[in-house]
C-alpha cells in the first residue's frame, strides 16, 4: 500500500463527510498509512473515481439521498473490478442486516462516533495492507 490510503466519502450532506473528517483525523491509527480523502456528494461521482482507480477504502451514507450507500455498495461490489473494501454509515444498528446485504466490509451507526469508526476504518485498511502485500 502507498505511504498515504485514500477514502472515497459518498454522502450528500456535507456534515456527514466532516464528521467521517474529524472522527478519522490524519491517520485512524499509528499502524496504518496517513489518510486522504475523496469526498462524493452523488453516486456518478463515486462510480468515476473507482474508475479511475487508487482509492484503498470506501465510506459510504447508507442514509444519503438519492441513492443510498447500501444500494450503492451492492452496486459497485457487483461492477466494480477488485471494488475496494467499503465502510458503510448505517442509521441504526438494526440495519446491520441490510448491510450486510449490500456486501459491505463493515457497518458503523449516525451518527459518527469517533473511536468506533477509526476502529473500523483502520482494520479495513489493514486488510488492504495484507491483501496488496
Amino acid at each position: 500500500m502507498r505511504p498515504t490510503a485514500t477514502v472515497l466519502v459518498y454522502s450528500d450532506d456535507s456534515n456527514t463527510r466532516e464528521q467521517v473528517r474529524l472522527a478519522t483525523g490524519r491517520r485512524p491509527a499509528p499502524d496504518v498509512p496517513f489518510v486522504e480523502f475523496l469526498e462524493c456528494a452523488t453516486p456518478a461521482a463515486v462510480v468515476k473515481e473507482l474508475d479511475k482507480g487508487g482509492i484503498d477504502v470506501c465510506v459510504l451514507d447508507g442514509e444519503a439521498v438519492p441513492m443510498g450507500g447500501m444500494g450503492l455498495c451492492r452496486q459497485i461490489k457487483d461492477e466494480v473490478f477488485q471494488c475496494p473494501p467499503v465502510l458503510l454509515l448505517i442509521g441504526r444498528p438494526q440495519d446491520a442486516w441490510l448491510a450486510t446485504w449490500s456486501r459491505a466490509d463493515g457497518a458503523v451507526t449516525l451518527p459518527v462516533d469517533p473511536v468506533e469508526f477509526a476502529s473500523a476504518l483502520a482494520s479495513l485498511l489493514r486488510g488492504k495492507r495484507a491483501l496488496s502485500a
